[in-house]
């Protein structure tokens, strides 16, 4: 039943005309609300005993359709009036008008997903929906969590809580009211942000996640808005979010945030006067090494340093490479920029490093460097170039920005090394943080 209708949508008209002939005149006025038979992957409950099921898609990818339908399928029996397997629900949202008009009344809400034998009835005074087999769905808002001390329920819906004002409260209250039944269960439905309790929901071993980018559902949006989205977002960290349905975590304390880079961020680079390579190489070349970082940046550093600017132009990064491939991977990164110079950092591999570079391409203009601080000491005062506003991103950095945003005073706060981070930071050391330490330096006049 997963693949029915992709079978549908690609099967022959012969094939089509058989299907449909084969089916009873109530198999086919009952097509059109079967979910099972049109839901996307993404939309359909996973198998197995868990308590909670996340749903976690871009804007547009059919989130609150599957929300809907999983009530539905809670509440509903094998005909009109039979009991479902919930008879007490709860509906959770940030606010009592945004539940009304998006999960119950919206146009992939409740009452427009319930065929007309089972449709229920919505209750203003009360702010609930009953069924005609006596089930209950009632209205809740995220911004009173007492209000869910006292009832009980054998399911709950929540939607969109990465929004809400107050989610770790109201989902607590939720968890004490969900305790009617021999399994209650749970679906939250939200585009995806860095807030503790949805990250706390998605390591609970009872949490199941199905995601998918807003693509995932276009044959129900408007091409336009595809176009205009993908257009403005593609390729930022906004877009890898609200579009992709990727969380996107900034550590507490982080050396850079979401909101900064997204602040920085500029379709095409200013006049650069310098173009660099940086290179972090790793140790070893195998399929468990970490990556090579290799990020290309230019800067303009024309007058005073205060007015000195740069653009991180790509990540050209490579895993599990060996020496030979992040070396022809970096040389073909500089041809593609016109970079001047190419820095390697080679407290690992020493002069093998240059020897790899040279056998790739003699003629490259190469420096090393040797780090002699720990990486957060070097980082910092790159971190302060973003803060001053005087650093911009181009799109498609997403993986270099992940790792921007887990790197803290402490160190890294993630798997592996921080390699495209160190390149980076070489990269900008080479550009403006060394040359601006030069220029403030006093000359010493020999008498």
């Amino acid at each position: 039943m997963r693949s029915a209708a992709a079978w549908l949508a690609s099967a022959t008209p012969e094939m089509v005309d058989e299907f449909l002939e084969c089916l009873s005149d109530e198999a086919l006025m009952a097509l059109p609300w079967l979910f099972e038979f049109w839901a996307l992957p993404h939309q359909l409950p996973p198998e197995g005993a868990w308590k909670s099921w996340v749903i976690m898609g871009g804007r547009g990818a059919g989130k609150t359709r599957a929300g809907a339908e999983w009530v539905r399928a809670q509440v509903e029996g094998a005909r009109p009036l039979d009991q479902g397997r919930a008879r007490r629900v709860a509906l959770l949202g940030e606010t009592v008008d945004q539940v009304r008009e998006v999960m119950v009344f919206g146009e992939s809400g409740i009452l427009a997903c319930s065929p007309p034998d089972r449709r229920p009835v919505w209750e203003a005074g009360r702010k609930r929906l009953v069924w005609p087999n006596g089930a209950v769905a009632e209205v809740y808002s995220a911004f009173s969590p007492d209000s869910l001390r006292g009832p009980q329920f054998d399911a709950a819906w929540a939607d969109e809580l990465a929004k809400w004002p107050k989610a770790e409260e109201a989902w607590d209250m939720l968890q004490f009211a969900l305790r009617l039944g021999e399994h209650p269960q749970q679906v939250v439905t939200t585009t995806p942000q860095n807030i503790p309790v949805l990250k706390a929901i998605l390591k609970n071993p009872s949490t199941v996640l199905t995601q998918a980018p807003t693509e995932a559902n276009r044959a129900y949006l408007a091409a336009s808005f595809l176009e205009e989205v993908r257009a403005r977002y593609e390729g930022t960290r906004l877009g890898r979010q609200e579009l992709d349905g990727v969380l996107l975590e900034d550590v507490e304390g982080a050396l850079w945030t979401t909101a900064a880079l997204e602040a920085g961020r500029v379709e095409v680079p200013g006049r650069m006067s310098r173009i660099v390579v940086a290179v972090d190489p790793p140790v070893t070349g195998h399929k468990g090494s970490d990556e090579c970082g290799i990020v290309v940046v230019g800067a303009a550093t024309e007058g005073p340093p205060s007015d000195w600017r740069a653009w991180v132009l790509e990540d050209a990064s490579v895993s599990a490479a060996s020496p030979d491939t992040w070396a022809r991977a970096a040389v073909a990164a500089m041809a593609r920029h016109g970079a001047d110079r190419l820095v390697a950092e080679v407290n690992q591999g020493g002069q093998l490093v240059e020897s790899v570079v040279r056998q790739v391409d003699p003629t490259v203009a190469y420096r090393a460097v040797h780090a002699a601080r720990g990486k957060v000491a070097r980082a910092e005062p790159v971190a302060a170039l973003y803060e001053q506003g005087r650093v911009h991103h181009l799109r498609g950095l997403g993986a270099l920005e992940d790792q921007m945003c887990r790197m803290t005073a402490r160190g890294f706060e993630g798997k592996g090394s921080p390699d495209r981070v160190d390149a980076l930071v070489w990269a900008l050391t080479e550009l403006i943080v060394e040359p601006a330490a030069k220029w403030r330096r006093p000359q010493v006049r020999s008498l």
